[in-house]
């Protein structure tokens, strides 16, 4: 209900009339059964432009900082997290990792819509990055389509660093569903996972002709800050 709330009621209509989001291929999206959306990741506005935007009730697996914030804002902000449908988790990796899966694992259980951004944080410089194998592992286990999504200028609206968003028009892509039920059983396979994630990369550039670097967005991070 709380859910139903926020994006039909109170979060839906404000945000839709402001920033007028558009969508593209919507009908790709399957109308019942469990799916991953693999989107590329402009800005933290991702994960509440594309729910408001498709008619299912889809959940994002976001960073638990959002939930865990101190006072007014930070109860502010949990409350718009979970009322857009964001599941709380740790991606400090190791059993975190396991626990993150086992939580995606659940909600495609229930036959939900489950977003992913395979590249495991924002893109810092608006290219594509590498995708990390969870994806994969979690289709196969799962045995779920992976339908490719492309935001566009969510990071003009929301940069990395702003809290405010700005005034401006942004759009979501919607690819057809990538079928990977030939590896079925081989999600133990490194290799198999690699290639797997690899095609839903080439996907999502082909779909969104975003450049594309072969290393992780995290890896760039971490070199900018450390110099």
């Amino acid at each position: 209900m709380f859910y139903w709330l926020m994006k039909y009621v109170v979060v839906g209509p404000i945000v839709k009339a402001i920033f007028r989001p558009w969508i593209v291929g919507r009908s790709n999206i399957p109308t019942e059964g469990a799916a991953i959306l693999a989107s590329n990741h402009l800005s933290v506005s991702d994960s509440v432009f594309l729910p408001l935007m498709i008619d299912r009730r889809m959940s994002f697996l976001a960073k638990s900082d959002y939930f865990t914030g101190k006072g007014v804002k930070g109860w502010a902000t949990r409350m718009f997290m979970k009322g857009t449908g964001q599941i709380a988790i740790d991606r400090t990796g190791g059993k975190a990792s396991e626990a993150s899966l086992n939580t995606g694992l659940q909600v495609l259980g229930r036959g939900d819509l489950l977003g992913i951004y395979p590249e495991g944080t924002r893109s810092p410089d608006g290219k594509l990055y590498r995708g990390r194998t969870g994806i994969a592992r979690m289709a196969l286990e799962a045995h779920v389509p992976v339908v490719p999504v492309v935001m566009v200028d969510t990071d003009a609206v929301m940069p990395i660093g702003r809290t405010i968003p700005r005034v401006g028009r942004v759009g979501m892509v919607i690819g057809e569903p990538l079928d990977f039920s030939r590896f079925r059983g081989m999600e133990s396979d490194r290799y198999v996972l690699r290639s797997v994630t690899d095609e839903i990369m080439v996907a999502l550039q082909r779909l969104g002709e975003q450049r594309y670097d072969d290393v992780y967005a995290s890896t760039v991070k971490d070199r900018t800050a450390a110099s």
